[in-house]
């Protein structure tokens, strides 16, 4: 609905039309316009044909734009299976399998999709001492399931900045650890993935008050922040909370190790737990 949302909005821009104006020629009203256009609602295909005989759009473009309609209200991989995971983190998921580019910076752990299984179920199960085993596989499979969207041609880029801190905080003991760092240095190969360490030696830094994600989406729909945290999570769109956290994130990049140096020092960590 996002990117539909979004191709509509560019396509009356393209036509030199204002919100009232397609009312004039299509009767749909403003606000049902307006509420297409932010993706709160799905055009029904009268409503869709209209507004795209007004824009012009004709053959291919037209048919693709009716079946991205279709499209619209059908539930991604989460929603087949009888998941236990919050309507959050639920969503979250399937923003960040559109996205275009991801932002991640974590403070205490490694990435989610750049975890190994291992690792991932040490961490889902001391965050969650009361989960069962299932509800931990449950979790660890939608882990795992959200990191094959870095293995697709058209994968999105992910630029990671980790605090050193996470490094050295021996989640499941010095096997898993290690195995997790190795992951890290090669998963840094992978052209798609960036990866940074903030070294200890870089002292106080804006992105302590904790980690987040930003989620840029190019032409199919506005950016998020999302940030997970012990009161929920959240959802961030303002443009005025986009600025800050893309402005933090800069930062974090500029006092962060260079990739280079980052792969060495993961690689001396890892010899570190041998």
């Amino acid at each position: 609905m996002r990117r539909l949302a979004a191709e509509l909005r560019r396509l009356r821009e393209a036509a030199g039309l204002s919100q009232e104006d397609v009312t004039a020629q299509t009767g749909v009203n403003v606000a049902t316009l307006y509420r297409i256009e932010t993706g709160r609602t799905k055009p029904q295909l009268r409503t869709l044909q209209a507004l795209l005989t007004a824009y012009g759009v004709t053959g291919a473009d037209r048919d693709a734009l009716v079946l991205l309609q279709k499209d619209a209200g059908k539930r991604g991989w989460l929603h087949t299976s009888d998941s236990d995971l919050t309507e959050q983190y639920t969503a979250y998921i399937n923003f960040e399998a559109e996205a275009r580019e991801i932002l991640n910076f974590e403070t205490i752990f490694v990435p989610g999709l750049l975890q190994t299984p291992d690792y991932a179920r040490e961490v889902i199960s001391g965050v969650l001492p009361t989960a069962t085993e299932e509800q931990v596989q449950r979790r660890v499979d939608a882990r795992l399931n959200r990191q094959l969207l870095l293995t697709v041609p058209d994968s999105p880029h992910l630029w990671a900045v980790i605090d050193e801190a996470a490094l050295h905080r021996r989640v499941g003991g010095p096997s898993v650890m290690r195995d997790q760092l190795r992951h890290l240095a090669t998963q840094a190969r992978n052209p798609q993935i960036t990866i940074q360490v903030v070294p200890f030696k870089a002292g106080a830094h804006p992105g302590m008050p904790g980690s987040f994600i930003i989620l840029r989406f190019g032409a199919i729909g506005p950016d998020i922040v999302y940030i997970d945290s012990m009161g929920g999570d959240l959802f961030l769109e303002e443009e005025a909370e986009l600025i800050r956290h893309n402005m933090v994130f800069e930062h974090l990049r500029a006092v962060a190790l260079s990739p280079s140096d980052t792969a060495a020092l993961l690689t001396s960590l890892s010899e570190d737990l041998d």
